[in-house]
């Protein structure tokens, strides 16, 4: 692969990422993407939705979907405790909620130390993975959550 090739793969990669635990991995997603960080409360059902879309929050007025990504990914337990915390997301035009079972840290991980991601037995299907960085002991799965969350399968985009 040529050095400007190289450079196309990073030219779309955030510089910061929020860090979040879901079982047994770690996922990264651009902070960019992040409008807030809440503690989990209990959304209102919707009719027929799918079991990972927990509900609606109304927050400061707008209507949220509320979607449990260890649902979503199949997480064998998905427990609801003081660690779970909900990150709204702010993506295009949509705000969307994702439960995950624990927030870490925003880090800032440069581009050079993000590897493709090879074929991996991941809960997450591989096309909404931009990569995997090793930063010090940690391996952080780069998720492309805007792609994940407004996959047709979601069912959150009419």
């Amino acid at each position: 692969m040529g050095m400007m090739e190289q450079m196309d793969v990073q030219a779309d990669l955030a510089r910061e990422y929020l860090t979040f635990r879901l079982g047994e991995e770690e996922y990264g997603i651009d902070i960019l993407k992040v409008q807030e960080i809440r503690g989990y409360e209990n959304p209102t059902r919707i009719a027929n939705a799918s079991n990972f879309i927990k509900g609606v929050v109304n927050l400061r007025g707008t209507i949220v979907p509320i979607v449990d990504l260890r649902l979503r990914f199949a997480c064998a337990c998905a427990e609801y405790n003081e660690f779970t915390v909900t990150v709204v997301l702010h993506l295009g035009h949509r705000t969307i909620g994702t439960v995950v079972d624990s927030v870490s840290d925003v880090m800032e991980i440069p581009a050079e130390a993000v590897r493709a991601a090879p074929e991996m037995n991941s809960v997450v299907d591989a096309s909404f993975i931009k990569g995997l960085a090793q930063v010090g002991e940690r391996m952080v799965i780069l998720l492309d959550i805007e792609s994940l969350l407004m996959s047709p399968d979601m069912g959150l985009v009419d």
